[in-house]
């Protein structure tokens, strides 16, 4: 079980850079089980006496600060369930997305210019689901995307491969009133590393305080820092493609 939760360990961003975790574990490269991680914090090996001790020492407490994190993260994944009794064809229409919460570098960047979109969900006949996202831009142009989520043996889960950004996803409906709002957690994985993403979504542009405490409250709990989850400005809509 150790030697799986290493190689979880050295995949899953939840705070900070993907690139900030990748150097500290490069560094410790050689340490391939999380119990020799551990030997090495608390037991350094001869060669360290060339690092300087105020390094050291700050190596060692960024490692057990990030390896606590880690863990918890790995947990709050590990127990997101789909919810139960999903129906998929409840799904279908047209759905706003009212809340974006994720610590990726790219949505901390982007966070305070981004406005809400929509989202028309087709189910197949397969059991399927045909994602059509749309957002008007600033300039009035629109930026579109499509995918194709894929049933899993679990209802309410669904994967796909996101060739724009060249990631593979693991999508779970963990929470819906069908002609209210669903809440859809994704794990998004590149290059062996992952990234949660949390939306919220709504059949109308505005959502009850009451719902926008609970996506907080639930994307805290999957790991999202507060600042990192946001609650989108209305914007217009892309005329029908």
């Amino acid at each position: 079980m150790l030697g799986s939760w290493a190689s979880a360990f050295g995949s899953l961003s939840v705070g900070g850079t993907t690139e900030e975790i990748g150097e500290e574990f490069s560094y410790l490269g050689q340490y391939k089980e999380p119990y020799s991680l551990l030997a090495f914090v608390l037991h350094p090996s001869p060669h360290s006496q060339f690092v300087e001790r105020d390094h050291r020492h700050t190596m060692e407490m960024t490692l057990l600060k990030m390896l606590g994190v880690l863990l918890c993260a790995l947990v709050a994944c590990a127990e997101v369930a789909p919810v139960a009794e999903f129906d998929l064809a409840k799904m279908a229409g047209k759905w706003y997305i009212v809340g974006f919460a994720t610590n990726s570098q790219w949505f901390v960047s982007h966070k305070d210019s981004m406005k809400m979109g929509t989202s028309i969900m087709t189910p197949t006949d397969i059991g399927d689901i045909d994602l059509n996202y749309a957002n008007l831009n600033s300039d009035g142009s629109c930026w579109r995307m499509t995918h194709l989520a894929k049933k899993t043996d679990t209802p309410g889960r669904f994967t796909f491969h996101s060739q724009r950004w060249n990631n593979d996803n693991d999508m779970r409906v963990v929470d819906v009133i069908y002609d209210d709002y669903a809440l859809i957690h994704t794990i998004k994985t590149k290059d062996g590393v992952s990234e949660v993403l949390n939306k919220l979504y709504s059949r109308t542009p505005q959502v009850s305080e009451d719902l926008q405490l609970k996506f907080r409250q639930f994307s805290l709990d999957t790991g999202v820092l507060a600042e990192n989850t946001v609650i989108l400005p209305p914007n217009a809509e892309c005329p029908a493609a």
